[in-house]
């Protein structure tokens, strides 16, 4: 039986709804007005406070105020005092700086150098063409003398930073191999950093070994990979340890080679939104992967080790890794410094966030204490984290009982757009062991 309202009931009713509306709405923009006025009134009190400092210190201070410094010091204070563990403020010129790092350049000789226990530097890779190469330097090099800079252990920055510079300037270094030296003139230019390199193991196992993840580093990695998978591999070791992260778009161009389609991460923002950032085509490598992993790997390079575990593409090994899961965003101000922000936590595919709790290795291998001290020096048979991935690469190849088959159309270096992202999930105060100079 149809039943029927009457007119003054359903105005009445409407009048309710609209009532109830009107309230929810009124109470949502009076939290938002409070909000807004409890932030005013805060960041007054505060432009209130640092006018009264300023006031009185240039009333009163007796020396000379540097006001670059000044400013500096100000947004950098700033952004330690809102307590975001890795927002920092960066002055223009180290800004200058830090976007060629992430341009995957750098000015300087062509070397990668770790501090020895005598505070001497000790050259652990010589890149390709570069002032070093062509002068004749060496992997296991020493590097005792940068310009009038002896090496030890309180001058060991300050001589790392005296081989940079700009580009056509030259340095003087005096390199120590065996127990002779040699003095080197070398003429500072700008050059790509290396940040992949690649090399075939026992039983067709290939190895890469990714030190970041910077916009070269797409190019670089394809380039590896292909040249891999055209020598017929059977499985893959990728090696991230001592990697500190690097750039969202770069690490998720690599995984899209890696893996089936699907999405790679995603970013959760303070208001509780979460978007994708990066998803896979269809084409995947297939091939058994095992990621060696340990707590110098960080970021980028966890989001690499786990988005392989959560398709089931590969396992890890070794130790936890860092623990950092999340975003930043560097804005750039108008003089040209720049702030770097904490502005989401980003996602694996499939798995929980990780910061502050690290990816866990499928097989834990630890080194020893002098295992790691001398981690450059290890080699395929005395490395026993990269033993354990070549044993379990030899027992997935036999499983398997096939030929290899890797993607069916591989992308060729020059496929790589130059896009860059400001996205970046660096750990920024995280730095590897060694340094490009």
């Amino acid at each position: 039986m149809n039943k029927k309202i009457s007119l003054g009931a359903a105005l009445t009713v409407m009048a309710i709804v609209a009532t109830v509306t009107f309230a929810i709405t009124m109470v949502f923009a009076m939290n938002t007005f409070n909000n807004k006025v409890y932030n005013i009134k805060e960041r007054e009190e505060m432009y209130t406070k640092v006018s009264e400092i300023d006031r009185i210190v240039r009333q009163n201070y007796y020396g000379d105020i540097d006001e670059t410094e000044l400013s500096d010091s100000l947004a950098s204070g700033y952004m330690q005092g809102i307590g975001d563990k890795y927002g920092i403020y960066i002055s223009a010129e180290d800004y200058s700086k830090m976007s060629d790092s992430y341009d995957g350049t750098t000015v300087g000789i062509g070397v990668e150098v770790i501090s020895d226990s005598t505070g001497f530097m000790k050259v652990v890779e010589v890149y390709a063409d570069s002032p070093a190469s062509n002068a004749g330097m060496r992997k296991d090099d020493y590097i005792v003398k940068v310009n009038d800079i002896s090496l030890n252990p309180n001058t060991y920055a300050s001589a790392v930073e005296a081989l940079s510079g700009e580009a056509g300037t030259k340095v003087n270094v005096v390199v120590r191999r065996g127990t002779g030296d040699m003095t080197f003139e070398l003429t500072r230019r700008a050059m790509e950093i290396p940040t992949v390199s690649s090399r075939i193991a026992e039983d067709n196992i290939g190895i890469i070994r990714i030190k970041k993840f910077d916009e070269a580093t797409p190019t670089q990695f394809n380039a590896a990979l292909d040249s891999l998978l055209s020598q017929n591999v059977q499985a893959l070791i990728f090696d991230v340890r001592g990697n500190p992260g690097g750039t969202i778009t770069s690490v998720s161009k690599i995984l899209d080679r890696l893996l089936p389609q699907g999405d790679i991460v995603s970013a959760t923002y303070k208001d509780g939104t979460t978007e994708v950032l990066a998803t896979s085509d269809a084409e995947e490598v297939n091939l058994p992967m095992f990621v060696l992993t340990n707590e110098k790997s960080a970021s980028a390079a966890e989001l690499f080790a786990q988005a392989l575990k959560d398709y089931g593409k590969g396992k890890s090994v070794g130790t936890t890794t860092y623990g950092k899961g999340l975003m930043q965003k560097i804005f750039q101000l108008k003089d040209g410094s720049a702030l770097d922000v904490t502005v989401a936590k980003y996602n694996p595919p499939k798995s929980e966030n990780f910061d502050g709790v690290g990816v866990k290795p499928d097989y834990e291998v630890k080194l020893s204490p002098n295992q790691e001290k001398n981690f450059y020096d290890l080699t395929d048979a005395t490395d026993p984290q990269i033993l354990k991935a070549l044993e379990l690469s030899q027992a997935a190849i036999r499983a398997d009982g096939q030929q290899p088959s890797g993607d069916s159309t591989p992308a060729s270096s020059s496929e790589e757009s130059s896009e860059s992202s400001s996205e970046s999930s660096e750990a920024s105060q995280e730095e590897s062991e060694s340094e490009a100079a």
